[in-house]
């Protein structure tokens, strides 16, 4: 019961993020909510995942309103970790998480 409470206040405070049109779905197995975000035109904004507490969890994925993909990176327990990836025009910044803050910053050229 705690745990289905948790969900409707979280389902709530998502709801109250913005008007932006999104799918979810929660997953019984993992206890995570999946989440898709969608651009005005249809095309998928980000996907990701939710813990029941609201907190950021997993891979995280951002896409302009072309479809291209922008930002690939990973939380967990709402903080970033490990290597993100920034996708900006023929360039691509390769960051470094550690404890919530950059550790290293790379740039290379799109292939």
């Amino acid at each position: 019961m705690k745990k289905l409470v948790l969900l409707f206040a979280f389902l709530i405070a998502v709801s109250s993020f913005g008007q932006q049109k999104r799918d979810l779905k929660f997953n019984k197995d993992t206890n995570l909510i999946e989440v898709v975000y969608y651009h005005d035109n249809g095309a998928v904004s980000q996907t990701g995942f939710y813990t029941a507490d609201g907190k950021l969890q997993g891979e995280w994925l951002s896409f302009s309103a072309e479809g291209k993909k922008t930002v690939s990176g990973n939380y967990d327990n709402g903080k970033k970790v490990g290597k993100w990836f920034y996708y900006t025009n023929d360039v691509v910044k390769e960051v470094d998480y550690s404890n919530n803050t950059i550790a290293s910053l790379k740039e290379s050229e799109i292939q």
